[in-house]
Formats: structure tokens, sequence, C-alpha cells
């Protein structure tokens, strides 16, 4: 059964890439155009993986991330970051709220799908 990701982000091109890209793999993937829609798209559906970007309209990545976490469902789940945000500061904040790894865009297609076979297989 093919593992279950949620993509968010607020650019409807970086979501086309990201979808490609996952689904070209054998991933399912869900999009969601912000913070608030992930956070309800994954209240309704159980994902082994959510991608998200930082810098979106309504709630953002770190923000997400928090709010995932408080989730039951999401304590242990996987949490990219999928940023232009690059700075060592906002790592750290990532990690702090939870985040279990960092990717800088533009992104490598085969790096992503690197790191999303090393967290869910």
């Amino acid at each position: 059964m093919a593992k279950n990701i949620l993509t968010v982000d607020d650019s409807a091109s970086i979501r086309q890439m990201v979808v490609y890209t996952l689904k070209t793999a054998g991933y399912q993937v869900q999009e969601a155009v912000d913070g608030n829609a992930g956070l309800a798209a994954a209240r309704g559906t159980p994902f082994d993986l959510i991608l998200t970007d930082q810098n979106m309209p309504g709630m953002d990545g770190l923000t997400l991330i928090k709010s995932l976490r408080a989730l039951p469902t999401y304590r242990t789940t996987p949490i990219l970051m999928l940023t232009t945000e690059a700075g060592d500061a906002m790592k750290q904040q990532g990690r702090a709220a939870g985040a279990t790894g960092w990717l800088v865009k533009p992104f490598d297609p085969q790096k992503l799908l690197d790191v999303v076979k090393k967290v869910i297989g």
C-alpha cells in the first residue's frame, strides 16, 4: 500500500513539482494551499509524512508543525520543512517545533525522494 503524503505550500508551481516527483515514485499525495488547510486536511486523514513550507499566508509552517505535534496522531509522524529559509536560527526553530528534517528550495527531486524514502520508506 502506497504511503500517503501531505504537501503544504502556497506556491502552486512548487506543489505541482512536489506532487509530480512523489507520485512518480509511487506515493499518494494530497495538497494544501496553506497551514490552515494543511491542518484541516491532517485532522481528516492520517498521513505518513507531511511536507510544509515555512512562509505562507494564514498559518506558517512552524505554527503548523506545533499544531500537528499537539495532536496524538502526529506526535511521531515525520514532518519535513521544504522552504527557502536556510538560516541556522530558522532551522533551530524548526527543530524546536518538531520538524524531522529540512530541505531548501529550489529542491533537487532525487534528494527529496532520498529523504522521503529515508523517513518513511
